[in-house]
């Protein structure tokens, strides 16, 4: 006769269950399997006990999490991110932006986003206003707008004269470039 022991999954298991669901296995799938890979407990009143409390601070701290990612995602929405980027005749860029690139700059303005959290579906190689998807913390979305504007040349003038200045005061025989 196979007689089962009741255990409580603390993780997914294919073709068993999910987290949290008490059920009915072999005394051999537990004891070799479940138990040593801390993928089960065995179901007593204590564990049980212990486990739902468990559950009820897994779903307080989930529940905060979500209310924060729902703030700013609504802060997330009134956002309008400008990313400056080298540009070529008919609006197209040379490289692209990506999401790095994004994450970088939503990160100046103070919301600071981890590369992985803008989705992007390929990136952006022209220039333009988008709307780029962000995924926030507890499955929270909501989209910013991502405005792709041509670096002025005064801006790449200015670079190459820090450059020259860096360069002269290294090398103090450093004949400057003139630009007519």
């Amino acid at each position: 006769m196979a007689r089962t022991v009741q255990v409580i999954l603390q993780e997914d298991v294919a073709n068993l269950g999910q987290v949290g669901e008490i059920v009915g296995v072999r005394p051999g799938y537990a004891r070799n399997y479940l138990l040593p890979q801390r993928k089960a407990l065995v179901a007593d009143k204590r564990s049980v006990r212990a486990f739902e409390h468990q559950k009820r601070l897994t779903e307080h701290r989930k529940l905060k999490l979500r209310t924060e990612s729902e703030k700013l995602a609504g802060d997330l929405k009134q956002v309008s991110v400008t990313i400056p980027a080298k540009a070529g005749e008919q609006d197209k860029l040379f490289g692209s932006v990506g999401a790095r690139d994004i994450a970088r700059a939503l990160t100046g303005l103070g919301y600071p986003l981890s590369h992985r959290s803008v989705k992007l579906a390929e990136p952006i190689k022209a220039l333009g206003q988008y709307s780029v998807d962000v995924r926030l913390q507890a499955d929270v979305m909501t989209q910013v707008k991502v405005l792709v504007v041509p670096e002025s040349a005064e801006q790449s003038m200015t670079e190459v004269d820090d450059a020259e200045e860096a360069v002269v005061g290294v090398a103090p025989d450093f004949k400057s470039l003139t630009y007519y």
